[in-house]
């Protein structure tokens, strides 16, 4: 048993009484178990105002309940209708629903009128509402002759469709004779009359079929009208006039409506041009969210209409000739409504309690009471029953106080009848709740436990928790009227089993039911806000977490509907994933996580961008012979913003298929006023750009061609440059077809001598782009200039050029050639420049030709293959690098010029001092000996000069890599072998040695040796007693050991802290002052560092197994005096580029220093 109402909620505070049931007799509004005695109560019925279909069956519905159940009858019309004596009525049984057979015969007319119900038991009556029982009818159009209308372009037009009456009304609307719709605008439109208004009519409006349609939905039927036939004659001059209205008339009218319909207001207004409707509430302001426009604003609707919507509404009709307005008085009326409609009451005996019925309405609407369907005024008296006016008040109940009453209010607009029960009984309590019950509530949500129940008198009702709990006493729980026990806030500590407890004077009853409590399903990663391009692929993830003895459905919405059935959407586990994505899967996807108890959701937009659709609809406006205005209307930008347009055009005259760039217009414009040349068959295109790229091209516009003109410019890049020393080639780059302007395209050409006084000549010459004037004089500079004209005319005067007559060979060579040798490579050469008009033509520069010519060392003669060096410019001097020591070289200078190169000037000799020579080109050590070694060598490759004598250096090294004193000796020049006596067997030796010339020391060339050992001494030492058998012996050695490995340890320790080899001091008491300023780094000589390149006993540091070290040749190179950047030579050896001075160093192990060689940079070499 549960309350139909609800009221307000009472909360019992913690430390009060127990929680106790305590409802309101006023308010009992029960559902009387139907085991129970109680009056019929009408459940179901037709409408009150119920239009049948005449071709079908009449069925008046009329169900009741009650108990004993209730039996049925009718009256019509507002007397008793004999179901019995009409066989075509049958009522249903076990009900008062009646069904009247009219398919098989009679007609619905025959049962139009009013019907009424009545069911009744031992307990009461209840009736039902007065059902107006009417057949739907379509009538057909009467049958009219319609004459044509004809009226000029501009006038106004009413087309009247006045339909024929209909139940219910029927829907108008206008079509042709092809069923298609008449296109409406704020110029033609349907008025709410059904009638077709125009504003004004133009030349296309003429037609034969106008035709009013009127659909009536209830029989599903359609009628026609006769066609209207309409021709417009077009006027020379259409005067302009200002609105008037066609619809309604005057300047004020009345509208009344009842509250809760649709308020439609309508202004329909004449006028050239079209005039714009405008609505306003004279006394307030329109409701926001009621208020809608139809009809193109010429309607205005307000739903859900009050009496506060009553008031002056003022339609106003404008056009730039004028406005006129109208005001619309509207009052809201009200058929009568519930404030408070009566409820059943079910009393105990002696009790008491009251029916209220309480309605409003405009005009207010009168209250009458009935009981069991009859006038209370001539019902049977109850002594219990007092009524005063809108309440019945009763007193003191018995079981005869059993009733149904009705109350009715009513107005001039309508009536509202309500049924309303008062049932005396005496009835112990009862639990209508299922026992054990089980409810599972998601945590921190309310939990409600049902403990639905009846009883008489009212019972009231105790909660317990647990099986010996007490009555619920804390706070935390609310209680209903209804008995429902209210946890708002329930948590995991809730979960047990709770106990009702149902009392009255009659009785106790009890239900128990049972509370789990879940945890909240919750999305733990939501899908996310994705940007994609068309035809790409994305992912949304959504991952949930829930109760563990729950089990969700994940189900993927998009746009709050189900995904499209495609095989592109594949959902998982976690994922739904959209492949090639359309532009139609943009959207809202949203993740729906749903289980027995609770749902959650998330979700996330997807934008699907692309590169913009190409824009449409190309319009040429103002076309001038120079200008024309392009206008285009955007296609879709694809969710990306367009940020510019781009404009192309195709000229078809001259370049037919190939689309040039004309101009870019900002993304916001959608016309460009576009710059046109003359004579041009011109075409244009648009594209759009975004942030993802550019459009397709849009469809090309319509062509225009743009009258011709003279040129407006002269070709370019002009030039006079003579092929022939007679003749002058003037050459230019000729306008292309969109710069010639108009047809017939030719160049005049004119030139003249610069220095004379000869006047232009000119030829006027084909499309072309040069011309040879011939017998000119040799290289004498021109004035020229080459003027474009067409058919029309000249361009503007062009631009003079200079340009010179063909060039030749220079006449005249380089005077006073003179070489100063600066070194033994390196030599400067100066010359007089020639005349200027001795070179016929453009300088070049100067070409020297230079050779060796022999060998001042051997004194045999040899000629080498000449070099040639060219200097740039007006250049009078030049360095000659490469050259080789000690050598006579020749040279001649020429001068060179665009033809080529003039005579040659007389050969000057000269001779480069003696050079350093290079290394060695072999040292070897051969037959090694106690005390001895003989070293064999070569002469250097390139002596450089006359061998004055050899230097050899030597030095020992000792078992720990260290140097000891260094020995100098000189060698004469024409030795190639020297034995070395007197030295320490099996010693380790390191030699330096290099040539001498005048001009000082050549690279040298190392090279390390051991001395034999002494096989006697060895035998000698191996026949003593073999003392290392002794202990004495032994502890001696051991001692030793243990100090030289401190020692070590403290030489190590010294070596990594950077400090020097002990040896340092005996090498500076014994060092060569010749080559001791040559040590590198810190100008000491025969020290090792610590550094591993300069240990001469390294692993890979020996010198070859025959003991001779090679030394390869170096000679100055021309690219380290060159001029330019690559500094290379052409295919005639002539070498390209300016000097640059720069020199790069040689090798280590080539060093051809004329300083004292170093022992130990060569050391270093091999290391």
């Amino acid at each position: 048993m549960q309350l139909e109402i609800m009221p307000r909620k009472k909360r019992l505070p913690a430390g009060r009484a127990p929680l106790l049931l305590l409802l309101c007799q006023l308010v009992r509004a029960l559902d009387v178990p139907l085991d129970l005695v109680q009056p019929p109560t009408i459940t179901q019925q037709s409408p009150k105002d119920y239009i049948i279909d005449p071709r079908e069956n009449i069925v008046i519905q009329c169900e009741a309940k009650g108990k004993p159940p209730p039996s049925f009858s009718w009256t019509r019309n507002g007397t008793h209708f004999d179901i019995e004596k009409d066989p075509l009525v049958t009522m249903k049984p076990g009900s008062g629903t009646l069904t009247i057979n009219i398919m098989s015969e009679g007609k619905a007319e025959t049962y139009e009128g009013v019907y009424q119900c009545t069911a009744r038991n031992e307990r009461g009556a209840a009736i039902s509402n007065n059902i107006v029982v009417r057949p739907s009818r379509s009538p057909l159009w009467t049958k009219e002759k319609l004459e044509p209308i004809t009226l000029r372009n501009g006038q106004s037009l009413i087309l009247p469709c006045r339909p024929p009456l209909g139940l219910p009304p029927p829907i108008i609307f206008w079509m042709d004779n092809s069923f298609q719709r008449l296109p409406q605008s704020e110029r033609v439109s349907q008025g709410l009359n059904g009638d077709l208004y125009f504003s004004n009519v133009l030349p296309e409006d003429t037609r034969e079929d106008y035709i009013c349609y009127a659909r009536f939905n209830h029989t599903q039927t359609i009628q026609q009208k006769q066609p209207i036939s309409v021709k417009v004659i077009s006027a020379k001059s259409n005067r302009e006039r200002p609105p008037t209205f066609l619809t309604p008339e005057g300047n004020a009218s009345h509208k009344e409506e009842l509250r809760g319909n649709v308020l439609s207001l309508e202004c329909i207004a004449e006028g050239l041009p079209t005039p714009i409707i405008y609505w306003i509430k004279e006394d307030g302001t329109l409701p926001i969210n009621r208020t809608f426009y139809k009809n193109f604003k010429k309607t205005l609707q307000i739903i859900q209409v009050s009496e506060a919507d009553s008031g002056n509404y003022q339609c106003i009709a404008k056009n730039p000739l004028g406005a006129i307005y109208h005001t619309i008085s509207v009052t809201v009326k009200a058929a009568p409504y519930w404030i408070m409609a009566p409820q059943n009451l079910v009393l105990s005996p002696g009790e008491d309690g009251r029916l209220i019925c309480r309605a409003n309405g405009n005009p207010k609407p009168r209250i009458s009471w009935l009981s069991n369907g009859v006038p209370i005024e001539i019902a049977p008296d109850d002594p219990s029953r007092n009524i005063d006016g809108d309440t019945i008040i009763f007193s003191n109940v018995q079981e005869r106080s059993s009733a149904v009453y009705q109350c009715n209010a009513s107005n001039e607009y309508g009536y509202l009848l309500a049924n309303a029960f008062v049932n005396v009984l005496a009835e112990p309590p009862r639990i209508l709740t299922s026992a054990n019950t089980l409810y599972q509530v998601i945590t921190d949500r309310p939990a409600l436990l049902d403990c639905a129940f009846f009883g008489s008198p009212l019972p009231t009702v105790e909660w317990f928790k647990g099986a010996k709990g007490s009555a619920l006493r804390e706070d935390i729980y609310v209680l209903h009227e209804n008995g429902t026990l209210e946890i708002p806030v329930a948590q995991k500590d809730s979960t047990g089993t709770y106990t009702c407890v149902a009392r009255n004077k009659l009785g106790m009853a009890k239900n128990e039911v049972h509370l789990e409590i879940k945890d909240a399903t919750r999305i733990i990663k939501q899908p996310e806000y994705a940007v994609v391009q068309r035809g790409g692929t994305v992912s949304f993830e959504c991952k949930v977490k829930h109760d563990h003895t729950l089990i969700p459905t994940i189900t993927w919405l998009k746009d709050s509907g189900e995904l499209p059935n495609d095989g592109r959407f594949t959902v998982d586990k976690d994922h739904l994933v959209v492949a090639d994505v359309w532009d139609n899967d943009g959207g809202t996807y949203t993740c729906v996580a749903n289980t027995t108890l609770d749902n959650v959701s998330a979700s996330a937009v997807l934008s699907v961008v692309d590169v913009p659709n190409p824009p449409f609809d190309l319009e040429l406006t103002d076309q001038l012979d120079k200008s024309v205005q392009l206008s285009w209307t955007p296609g879709n930008d694809n969710n990306s913003p367009i940020t510019k347009f781009i404009i192309e055009y195709e000229d078809a005259m001259h370049e037919a298929g190939l689309w040039h760039h004309q101009t870019e217009v900002s993304g916001m414009q959608t016309t460009a006023q576009l710059k046109l040349s003359p004579y041009v068959n011109y075409s244009f295109r648009v594209m759009a750009v975004n942030s993802l790229g550019r459009s397709l091209p849009s469809e090309a516009s319509e062509q225009y061609l743009t009258k011709a003109a003279e040129p407006d410019t002269n070709p370019t890049a002009v030039e006079g440059l003579g092929s022939e020393p007679d003749n002058l080639v003037i050459t230019w780059k000729p306008l292309n077809g969109f710069e010639s302007n108009g047809p017939g395209l030719q160049y005049k050409v004119s030139w003249r001598q610069k220095d004379g006084d000869d006047e232009w000549t000119s030829v006027v010459v084909a499309n072309v782009s040069k011309y040879i004037v011939s017998g000119t004089p040799t290289f004498v500079p021109y004035l020229i200039k080459v003027q474009a004209l067409n058919d029309v005319g000249f361009a503007p005067e062009p631009a003079v050029v200079m340009g010179h007559s063909g060039e030749d060979l220079p006449m005249v060579a380089p005077g006073n050639v003179r070489v100063n040798v600066v070194n033994s490579t390196l030599a400067e050469v100066h010359w007089d420049p020639v005349p200027l008009k001795s070179i016929r033509g453009h300088l070049q520069g100067y070409r020297i030709y230079y050779w060796k010519a022999q060998s001042s060392s051997k004194r045999n003669r040899r000629h080498l293959e000449k070099k040639i060096l060219t200097f740039q410019g007006s250049k009078t001097h030049g360095m000659l690098p490469g050259l080789e020591p000690f050598s006579h070289y020749t040279l001649n200078v020429r001068v060179v010029n665009g033809k080529g190169e003039g005579p040659a000037s007389p050969d000057r000799v000269f001779t480069t001092p003696e050079g350093v020579p290079s290394a060695p080109s072999s040292l070897k050590i051969v037959n090694p000996t106690l005390d001895s070694l003989t070293l064999e060598w070569d002469p250097p490759s390139r002596p450089n000069g006359i061998l004055t004598e050899y230097t050899l250096k030597y030095q020992p090294i000792n078992s720990t890599h260290e140097l000891g004193p260094l020995v100098d000796l000189k060698i004469p020049a024409n030795k190639t072998r020297w034995t070395l006596k007197n030295l320490n067997f099996s010693t380790r030796y390191k030699f330096y040695f290099y040539a001498q010339t005048a001009a000082g020391s050549g690279s040298q060339i190392t090279e390390e040796a051991v001395t034999n050992v002494d096989e006697g001494k060895m035998a000698m030492a191996s026949r003593q007693v073999d003392i290392a058998t002794q202990g004495w012996f032994i502890g001696l050695m051991c001692a030793v050991a243990l100090l030289i490995l401190i020692l070590l340890i403290v030489c190590f320790i010294r070596r990594n802290k950077g400090g020097k080899y002990p040896v340092k001091e005996k090498e500076d008491a014994h060092a060569d002052p010749e080559i001791q300023p040559m040590k590198e780094d810190d100008g000491t000589f025969g020290e090792y560092s610590d550094a591993e390149d300069h240990k001469p006993l390294k692993k890979g540091s020996r010198t070859p197994s025959d003991r001779t070290v090679k030394k390869e040749d170096s000679d100055d190179s021309l690219v380290d005096y060159g001029e330019g950047v690559n500094g290379q030579f052409n295919e005639d050896g002539s070498f390209i580029g300016q000097y640059s001075g720069k020199k790069e160093k040689e090798p280590a192990e080539g060093n051809e220093s004329s300083e004292a060689p170093s022992p130990v940079n060569a050391m270093n070499s091999f290391v």
